[in-house]
């Protein structure tokens, strides 16, 4: 068993903070060694608010995850959600100086490169730069223009923004928790990988990952990223909802919730009653749950209502945008009774629940296949395949300077270039320099 091919991800949400640590068997799948869970104290709505108690949180789940596995966790790949998180449509262009050479990746990380100079808001920075379509010269709806020849390349670009302030944040609690940043990506983008399929993809597919603090949106069309939105409620504006309207604590909320709750009243029988036991002696409260579902109705409701107005924005209603697979469901949330139900009635898609197991290996833990684990198996998904592509550019690299050793003697200055020219490694993305960055930041912080 190599090191390189273990990979952990660490999903920091506002509910729990899970580490995974995972690698690929004979059949690709992928097969979890360890994981750890901790209560999250730290964070609200997606966003770091206790730097301490986050830490202590991280610390907790990696403790676990290692002990678990036997495996010392050294670098984690690490998602970002949030309240702060807002996405925009951008569309940019740039003229080649030779129009008689082919489109390579730098002209494309040229193109990239000019989004990320557009003009932010003070303490907003950008976090994804997605290309959709490409135009070369007058041609459009291209998807791949690397090889094709052209003076003018022009894209549309999907853009993900957030507040500077709050990466930072999460940078550090990971660092002081005695871990290497290997990789950061968007929550929805990770939970997307883990749930749904690629003829989804392609056939327009609105994924909801609805968890403690945030409900997360990816809309994907085409096989493309096309929306992006975060959403500042989830699962525990419920469980206040029920506190509030019960009269009880938190935990029994919580519990009300997980055990009779649903989120269409006309399921329940208005005698259906649960009793809950008095603080300190007091008298046990009585609950209908025709009254608790009403009470849970109504805010899933407000929350499926927000992010129907965001698959509208997007242009579902449109020909060209229609998704027709519908709505996936997903994270902790979605396993509240009749939501799938409600989902279909309110926006009229076709919505089923989408749980990450098909990209388990068959003997894995039954619990990891819940729904609430989708974005720290995204996550692992994500760390893996950046170290696979990591392997092969190496062995690109030892292959090419393999070849190159036995015609040192001959002309010197042809060859050279030619080794430099496929020496040059893959464009790196610009999340992956964002990461290198924030790196050095940290390092310098200190």
């Amino acid at each position: 068993m190599e090191d390189n091919k273990i990979a952990v991800g660490l999903d920091i949400g506002t509910t729990k903070i899970v580490a995974m640590i995972g690698r690929k068997n004979d059949y690709g799948k992928i097969e979890v060694v360890g994981i750890g869970k901790a209560k999250s104290l730290g964070v609200k709505r997606g966003v770091v608010s206790n730097i301490t108690q986050t830490i202590q949180s991280i610390q907790q789940a990696v403790d676990e995850a290692e002990s678990v596995s036997g495996i010392k966790i050294e670098d984690v790949v690490v998602g970002i959600a949030g309240q702060h998180i807002r996405s925009l449509h951008h569309s940019d262009y740039i003229t080649r100086n030779n129009a008689d050479e082919v489109i390579d990746a730098l002209d494309i990380e040229n193109l990239v490169n000019q989004v990320h100079k557009l003009v932010m808001l003070p303490g907003e920075e950008i976090i994804h730069v997605l290309p959709q379509e490409f135009k070369v010269d007058s041609q459009a709806d291209i998807k791949e223009p690397i090889g094709m020849y052209g003076g003018r390349l022009e894209a549309n670009f999907h853009v993900v923004v957030g507040q500077v302030s709050s990466i930072r944040n999460i940078g550090r609690c990971v660092k002081s928790a005695g871990l290497d940043l290997n990789e950061i990506t968007l929550e929805p983008l990770a939970s997307a990988q883990a749930v749904l399929s690629q003829e989804e993809k392609e056939a327009g597919v609105a994924l909801i990952d609805i968890g403690g603090g945030t409900t997360d949106l990816a809309i994907f069309k085409d096989g493309i990223i096309r929306h992006t939105a975060v959403i500042p409620f989830g699962g525990n504006v419920i469980t206040d909802d029920i506190k509030e309207g019960c009269s009880i604590i938190e935990k029994q909320a919580e519990l009300l919730k997980i055990k009779f709750g649903s989120a269409w009243p006309g399921e329940n029988k208005e005698t259906e009653i649960v009793s809950i036991p008095g603080l300190r002696g007091r008298e046990p409260k009585e609950i209908t749950l025709k009254n608790l579902s009403r009470i849970i109705h109504a805010r899933v409701q407000e929350i499926i209502e927000h992010v129907y107005l965001e698959i509208k924005n997007y242009g579902h209603e449109t020909a060209k945008g229609k998704l027709i697979a519908g709505i996936v469901l997903t994270g902790g949330g979605s396993q509240l009774k009749h939501l799938r139900q409600l989902v279909e009635y309110i926006t009229g898609m076709d919505a089923r629940i989408g749980y990450p197991n098909e990209h388990l290996a068959g003997e894995s833990d039954e619990a990891l296949t819940s729904p609430s684990y989708a974005t720290a198996v995204g996550l692992l998904m994500e760390g893996l395949e950046k170290d696979s592509k990591v392997a092969e550019q190496e062995a690109d690299t030892s292959e090419v300077l393999e070849q190159t050793e036995g015609t040192q003697n001959e002309e010197v200055n042809e060859p050279e270039q030619e080794v430099k020219a496929k020496q040059k490694p893959k464009t790196r993305t610009f999340f992956e320099k964002f990461t290198e960055g924030l790196k050095d930041f940290l390092d310098n912080a200190e």
